[in-house]
């Protein structure tokens, strides 16, 4: 209980500095959204019912989960994007190591020997976003050896921004992968009402600064709003695509 509580705290806190994320190179010509549901692999029936939610929403699998395989195959075949799901040390020591997660201590060698085993049990996976990791993304050495390893697989990577002091986003640019950063977590206070607010700060955003990227997890309110609010995204004059669209859009091609 007491680790669920220092991360949920941790979440909140970089959330609160999320907002000031920098706006994207060019304005682009439309409000556009990436929603990405993460934490998938665990439970069958809330997997699925992310798989079926309307509009281009993005998955991303924990790996080594008892239906990772499952739901990335499934995914790819609905056309649904997929992503890795990649656990990262948090600085809760008193926080569960989660399979496939990689450490302050690992290695070189191990670091991406434990992240081509992660990959490969995400079939389909062509991004990636972290899994707490509010201590491993403070680290610059750590960060360039995953962002090296992301640019030559080519792969992206999202920053879920789980501290404000996380450098994973500027590794990503200074290796020259395409990256952004998480801007709201739909979901750190799972309360419907405040899961409608969140989603209406997404929106907010997204027509402030162009684009915004939401991070939201399986949980029954937040799947319940989405289901309600997707379909109106269109009418509200915002596009929602898959976040390696987004970043796409964001960074000058295709608008």
């Amino acid at each position: 209980m007491l680790a669920g509580l220092c991360s949920s705290l941790l979440i909140l806190l970089a959330g609160t500095a999320a907002a000031d994320v920098a706006s994207p190179t060019l304005p682009l010509k439309h409000p556009t959204v990436a929603i990405i549901i993460d934490d998938l692999g665990y439970r069958g029936m809330e997997g699925s019912r992310v798989l079926a939610l309307p509009g281009q929403v993005t998955v991303s699998i924990l790996p080594h989960t008892p239906f990772a395989r499952e739901f990335a195959e499934d995914a790819y075949a609905r056309g649904i994007e997929v992503m890795l799901h990649l656990p990262l040390q948090p600085a809760d020591s008193l926080y569960r190591p989660d399979p496939g997660e990689i450490w302050l201590d690992t290695g070189s060698r191990e670091f991406l020997s434990t992240l081509d085993a992660d990959l490969a049990s995400v079939p389909h996976a062509v991004g990636v976003n972290n899994h707490m990791g509010s201590l491993l993304t403070r680290h610059p050495g750590h960060m360039t050896w995953l962002m090296q390893a992301l640019e030559s697989r080519h792969l992206f990577f999202v920053d879920s921004f789980t501290t404000a002091r996380s450098v994973a986003l500027q590794m990503a640019h200074e290796v020259g992968v395409p990256a952004v950063r998480r801007n709201v977590f739909l979901d750190t206070d799972p309360d419907p009402v405040a899961v409608s607010m969140e989603f209406d700060r997404l929106l907010a955003l997204a027509r402030e600064q162009g684009y915004a990227v939401a991070i939201g997890h399986p949980y029954p309110s937040t799947l319940a709003m989405l289901e309600r609010r997707l379909p109106e995204l269109e009418r509200a004059g915002v596009r929602l695509v898959p976040a390696s669209q987004l970043i796409n859009l964001a960074y000058g091609d295709d608008q």
